[in-house]
């Protein structure tokens, strides 16, 4: 009998012989090292409370855009999935019918990373070979749903069975860190970290804007009213999430720019936004600004700081009004660093306490400015493909572009920015899976020993992430 593709010991290894055999022999090594998940969405509530996950829809379904805007795209509503409106009116709340839908469509995902990671998920931890379908629904449904309950499948035992080491969260600035403040008194920060995003007071497109900053005020005892203070307040924010583990920062933006004005030009445009009459050329340069004070505070500090730049979210307007954001409808759009971090760099690029990571969704970056940038400036490295690039044609087509001139040791490793849980190790499998694939071709090229690659194998699975993120 033919062996299932998604089972298959050899996929995503090279086609030929002997870049084959040699991705094979390399995978041994790096298949069950520890896994450093320093950046992601999984909520900490499942850390905090250790409870057991409500249904497989609630597992695999609602908390994976990827999957969800799928759907969407061949016309299958949310409020049959089971997605929450903002008004509070009627979906699916019936875990088994939103299952049985996500079935009866799952064969739209034929050849996306969604169904080798759901593929994965499956048999590596309920041992299900068979293909998900309509046919198979409610049989898979039962398996799953059986062991929900179980010790082993509660969220702090699936970070035990698949050797997370770590693994972060994000939370915005005004978030009480709640769950993090429970997890503490459990002993169990360092493990679950949080990472500071202050999205929520740095970019002035937010309807709430005027009130965030105004609570972020109240929030850290500063005049938020005054640049010095809204920087201070920031400077106390960061504090407070390095307590519950942040090493950190996490800056969602729609461009690389970045600022340095002189301070009276900074005062008279967050006099601006707090009237509430700011346009979008002024939220494009606070935005801008508060990049450099971002890097400024880091050089303080020392945390890391990650910049998410080019995607046009939140671009289907009724979703957003109904449900709110990140489910789906963000799409990428052009970037340009050179140019956009210039005024960062300019400042602040050639201290040594300062270490930036780049996300990257425009690919036509990669070659052109991500690689000579972070193959000159020592404070740049290149974050791994991300959102709708961390695929097996993704990452070959990352590794082909940066690491020419960019070197394998000035990459951050991989993170997987997942919403959902057991999607974890199977993005770091195939990661590691096709870090082999390219390794094992040069190797075959004799453009690297075997001994190197080996070498790289590793570094590249586990120790590239744990050395970008500075972490012990």
């Amino acid at each position: 009998m033919t062996q299932p593709a998604h089972l298959h010991p050899d996929r995503l290894f090279p086609a030929s012989e002997p870049a084959r055999s040699i991705a094979r022999d390399l995978y041994p090594a790096v298949k069950d090292l520890p896994i450093v998940s320093p950046h992601g969405h999984t909520d900490p509530a499942w850390f905090a409370d250790n409870g057991r996950f409500a249904s497989p829809a609630a597992l695999f379904l609602t908390p994976d855009h990827y999957v969800l805007r799928m759907l969407k795209s061949r016309g299958i509503s949310y409020d049959t999935l089971g997605i929450a409106r903002k008004d509070g009116g009627p979906v699916e709340t019936d875990g088994r019918k939103a299952w049985r839908l996500f079935a009866d469509n799952y064969h739209l995902f034929a050849g996306t990373p969604s169904k080798t990671w759901v593929d994965h998920s499956l048999q590596a931890v309920f041992g299900i070979a068979e293909e998900l379908s309509g046919k198979t629904a409610d049989t898979i449904y039962d398996a799953i749903d059986s062991r929900l309950g179980t010790p082993e499948l509660l969220p702090r035992a699936i970070l035990d069975r698949f050797n997370v080491e770590v693994i972060a969260t994000t939370e915005f600035a005004l978030d009480p860190l709640t769950h993090h403040q429970k997890m503490e008194g459990d002993n169990y920060i360092g493990r679950v970290r949080t990472t500071y995003r202050p999205d929520d007071v740095t970019d002035p497109s937010r309807p709430a804007i005027v009130d965030n900053l105004k609570k972020f005020g109240e929030l850290t005892g500063e005049d938020i009213s005054k640049w010095d203070g809204l920087i201070n307040a920031h400077r106390k924010r960061r504090e407070t999430f390095r307590r519950f583990g942040a090493v950190a920062t996490d800056h969602g933006v729609p461009t690389a720019n970045t600022a340095d004005l002189p301070l009276v030009e900074k005062q008279a445009l967050l006099d601006k936004v707090l009237a509430g009459r700011h346009d979008a050329q002024d939220a494009e340069l606070f935005r801008a600004q508060m990049l450099t004070e971002m890097a400024l505070l880091s050089v303080e500090d020392g945390m890391v700081m990650q910049i998410h730049a080019g995607s046009r979210r939140n671009t289907d307007p009724l979703l957003f009004a109904e449900r709110g954001p990140d489910l789906g409808a963000d799409i990428p759009g052009p970037t340009d660093y050179v140019g956009g971090l210039r005024a960062l760099l300019g400042r602040c690029g050639n201290e040594p306490n300062l270490r930036i990571l780049m996300f990257v969704l425009d690919e036509t970056t990669y070659a052109r400015e991500l690689a000579p940038m972070a193959g000159y400036w020592p404070s740049l490295m290149i974050g791994p493909p991300w959102w709708f690039h961390d695929s097996p044609q993704g990452i070959r087509r990352y590794l082909d572009q940066v690491v020419e001139t960019a070197g394998f040791y000035n990459l951050a490793g991989f993170n997987d920015d997942t919403r959902a849980l057991l999607s974890i190790p199977a993005r770091h499998d195939v990661w590691r899976r096709e870090v082999c694939h390219f390794l094992g071709t040069w190797v075959a090229e004799n453009r690297l020993t075997r001994a190197t690659a080996e070498d790289l194998a590793k570094h590249l699975s586990y120790q590239s992430a744990k050395d970008a993120y500075k972490i012990g």
